[in-house]
């Protein structure tokens, strides 16, 4: 029986060529900050990458040749780190009579029931562990940091390379009679900070997110209110809470800026304060980046990186199989001081 089970399981369609390249294929839908930013995706054969600073802005420094000339530089660099790629890992076990029932001499389909039965389990981990991981890192990029999964700070940008962020912006929702036109102008300033530190780079949009009690507040500011009202627009105060998808809670814009109520928590924890509001442009090429180093298996060292990977392996008594996914990912914003940090009150 035992013997039967590792011949199944030795089949090509088990290899961890074939595992990763079913997790991968899987449609991936990593959440609003995944979706909005527009996230360049590169692998690289390290496991770590190597950061400069010049002019606000971190670039990725190309590895050369040991021994050979280094990469062309003109003027000095401030700064270069080091920062090693964060390895996620979730492990799972298959019994061997787990597949007792779908294991019969000369049945041709126990290969595609037990392939199916392993994808779907391998599946599961990277829809309900690496993926929200990639999110909730991927919020963290956005609020200036590289966070761990119990929030702690793994990486902040801003201390690392000596790039000041902006100071937090008290948008005051909590008056209740607010001078006329002020919230306009806080918004116009924060879209002249974003535009002044992109340099030279072309602005693309402006977007926020923003917790449970800022999206409230907001929408019912007298200026928000009435800049909607009497226009072919003012359905957005009934309907702002709900978006037809349901991935976030509402939107709308103002102030030239797309504000978010934004849809994600773990273990009852927003990724987003209920207070606070995370600024940051949009469709500028090279802004935001994520990279993937390779998994730590024999056959895939030195190799370039994918998003996630599989693999199954037999346990040392016979009695079932080893699952593993893992993901080796690092999310960051090239020109950190164009992110905004904001607050209700």
């Amino acid at each position: 029986m035992t013997d039967l089970t590792l011949d199944v399981f030795n089949q090509d369609a088990f290899s961890a060529v074939s595992l990763t390249d079913a997790i991968n294929n899987v449609p991936f839908v990593p959440g609003r900050a995944g979706q909005v930013a527009g996230w360049e995706e590169e692998g690289i054969t390290t496991t770590s990458i190597m950061i400069e600073e010049e002019a606000g802005e971190l670039k990725l420094v190309d590895p050369t040749p040991r021994g050979g000339p280094g990469q062309p530089g003109s003027a000095p660099k401030r700064n270069a780190r080091s920062l090693i790629v964060p390895h996620y890992q979730v492990d799972d076990f298959i019994l061997a009579d787990s597949v007792q029932n779908v294991r019969a001499f000369g049945q041709t389909g126990v290969l595609e029931v037990l392939q199916e039965r392993v994808n779907a389990r391998l599946r599961n981990h990277v829809a309900w562990r690496l993926d929200p991981t990639l999110e909730h890192q991927r919020v963290g990029a956005i609020k200036g940091v590289i966070l761990n999964g119990d929030g702690s700070v793994l990486y902040n940008l801003f201390t690392e390379f000596g790039v000041s962020q902006e100071a937090e912006v008290d948008f005051d929702l909590d008056n209740a009679n607010p001078a006329e036109g002020a919230l306009r102008k806080k918004c116009a300033d924060v879209v002249r900070k974003i535009s002044n530190n992109l340099g030279g780079v072309a602005v693309g949009a402006i977007h926020a997110l923003v917790g449970n009690a800022f999206f409230d507040d907001l929408l019912s500011h007298p200026e928000v209110r009435e800049s909607y009202k009497a226009t072919d627009m003012a359905s957005v105060l009934r309907t702002g809470y709900v978006t037809p998808t349901g991935t976030v809670f509402g939107a709308f814009e103002f102030g030239g800026i797309v504000w978010e109520n934004y849809k994600g928590a773990v273990g009852g924890t927003p990724f987003i304060g209920a207070d606070a509001a995370h600024i940051f442009p949009i469709g500028v090429p090279g802004l935001w980046r994520t990279i993937y180093a390779p998994a730590d298996y024999e056959e895939t060292v030195n190799t370039v990186g994918l998003p996630r990977y599989a693999k199954q392996y037999s346990s040392p008594n016979g009695k079932g199989r080893h699952l593993e996914v893992q993901m080796n990912a690092i999310n960051y914003c090239t020109r950190p001081k164009a992110l905004i940090k904001g607050k209700r009150t």
